[in-house]
């Protein structure tokens, strides 16, 4: 099969290290059509190493987390993730000195093991840390917009066809690089497809 290429790149490589477009990487792990990505479908293991929080904002974060319900370490990791719809997740080695904190100052205390989980280091809210949730609800309150921002819900349900429509176009692509990559001809098809379609929307 001729490889096509691109500046003297072939095309198969290009797909499969991620550095298709130009857009550093629009298949890669970060890239738009990759699983960091907005078009890309999500993709949890593949979460980008950044300062989510400012000062004092994940000490506000584990406390209101714990105040819902008591959670161990572990848990508390995973349920920023959620809220972030994957894409961040604090590293044990904040989450654990700053649960010491909260404890030293009497906020929260360990809770009572569930059965099956006495190994597990759980911690509940004290009437100190619900009285300070109640005293800084607005600081909560910005705390978790930022992380609900993190996780695109709003931009997608904004217009949930466009990001559809983009995740089947990059998931057709994979697809058929993965069965087999292209041939001069495919790729010359597919270019005047996606330049003609660049060029209809930038009209709209």
């Amino acid at each position: 099969m001729r490889k096509m290429r691109r500046k003297g790149f072939p095309i198969e490589a290009m797909l499969a290290s991620g550095s298709w477009g130009n857009w550093g990487g629009d298949f890669g792990r970060d890239g738009p059509f990759g699983p960091g990505g907005p078009f890309g479908g999500g993709g949890r293991g593949h979460r980008r190493k950044r300062r989510v929080f400012g000062s004092g904002e994940l000490r506000l974060a584990l406390l209101m987390l714990i105040g819902e319900k008591p959670h161990h370490g572990y848990e508390l990791i995973k349920a920023i993730g959620e809220i972030t719809g994957g894409n961040y997740e604090p590293s044990p080695g904040a989450v654990y000195p700053t649960l010491q904190m909260l404890a030293d100052e009497g906020v929260i205390k360990e809770a009572k093991p569930k059965k099956g989980e006495e190994a597990k280091k759980a911690f509940e809210i004290t009437q100190a840390g619900k009285d300070e949730l109640a005293e800084r609800e607005d600081e909560i309150a910005k705390i978790v917009q930022k992380l609900t921002a993190m996780s695109g819900t709003e931009e997608r349900n904004r217009a949930p066809e466009l990001f559809r429509a983009m995740g089947n176009l990059a998931g057709v692509l994979k697809n058929k690089y993965r069965s087999g990559g292209f041939d001069a001809s495919d790729v010359e098809e597919i270019v005047d497809i996606i330049d003609d379609a660049a060029k209809r929307i930038e009209r709209l």
